[in-house]
């Protein structure tokens, strides 16, 4: 048996369409695939020994006969497409009914809700990706102090706003309230997004991003804490499953510093588990389609990983 396990999610790194892939738009996605060929092929020596090229077609990662790791390829049971639907499913949690989503942005009921709650009338209810919405709206919001909330196609009520003007604890502490009131709407994550900047062309997020999730049900996290088995956060772990069954958590700016984290945690168990979280492939490269990057994250990642394993 082993005594320290590793899982690490790359997030936003996909193989391949599931079966209901219809019904999110996502029909012949498989962004390892494309990816690879937008690229001109990925150079990734440590994944492929340990399989990788053996679970879907990727241009320059062939499959190889005998694999350093066990590989596969998982179909999701829950139903919804979202960051804490996939995590909570790794972690034995199944959903027979979706989060919700809101394609034409929130009923006029939660915006409501969330001017009683912050004093003002937010700007934006819109779909639109966190760095875009920033160049359109971040000028207005420091001229009236009116935060930022817009969603995607995923489960979330994201918050946007400086913090010369919200503060992050302030920013949290209206998340956190918003949270109690999506619970009701079955809406997955309440995230702040904390600014920085001081006109359209440098707004910048910063890295003190918190998610609120909706409680989890019991998953394997809990049955490793209830058998004083220790489980390590790295990343947004815990945010996804509200703290449930974590012993330690490490904060993370990005993917370098997710993986100094991921070492750092292991150098520190003796027995348990380390669950990370890497989330620039999604926040950075995905949603901006931004091929270059993705790539050069990949392979960033194999050469880590090259003098991580044992």
């Amino acid at each position: 048996m082993f005594k320290r396990v590793v899982l690490i999610v790359l997030d936003g790194v996909g193989c391949g369409a599931l079966p209901d892939a219809h019904q999110y738009g996502d029909v012949g996605a498989n962004t390892l695939g494309h990816v690879a060929a937008q690229a001109g092929g990925l150079s990734l020596p440590t994944l492929q020994q340990l399989g990788w090229g053996n679970i879907v077609a990727m241009e320059g990662v062939a499959a190889v006969e005998k694999s350093r790791g066990a590989w596969g390829r998982m179909a999701e049971r829950s139903a919804g497409k979202d960051s804490t639907t996939g995590h909570w499913e790794i972690a034995g949690a199944i959903l027979d009914k979706p989060f919700a989503t809101f394609p034409q942005a929130f009923p006029a009921p939660i915006i409501e809700a969330f001017t009683a709650l912050a004093g003002v009338e937010p700007l934006g209810n819109v779909i639109a990706s966190g760095t875009e919405i920033l160049v359109e709206l971040g000028e207005e919001h420091v001229r009236t102090g009116r935060p930022i909330v817009y969603t995607s196609s995923d489960s979330v009520f994201q918050v946007a706003a400086h913090e010369d003007l919200w503060p992050p604890q302030k920013l949290y502490e209206l998340c956190r309230a918003m949270r109690t009131v999506l619970d009701d709407w079955q809406v997955g994550r309440v995230i702040a997004r904390p600014f920085v900047g001081t006109r359209a062309d440098n707004f910048k997020r910063t890295e003190r991003r918190h998610d609120f999730s909706m409680q989890p049900p019991p998953t394997v996290l809990d049955a490793l804490s209830h058998q004083g088995i220790a489980v390590t956060a790295v990343g947004k772990i815990r945010d996804i499953y509200c703290g449930r069954g974590i012993s330690h958590h490490y904060a993370t700016r990005d993917n370098d510093d997710g993986m100094v984290k991921i070492a750092e945690a292991l150098d520190h168990l003796g027995r348990g588990l380390v669950f990370a979280n890497l989330i620039d492939y999604d926040m950075l490269y995905g949603h901006r389609r931004d091929v270059t990057g993705f790539a050069a994250a990949l392979q960033h990642f194999d050469r880590w990983l090259e003098g991580f394993l044992p």
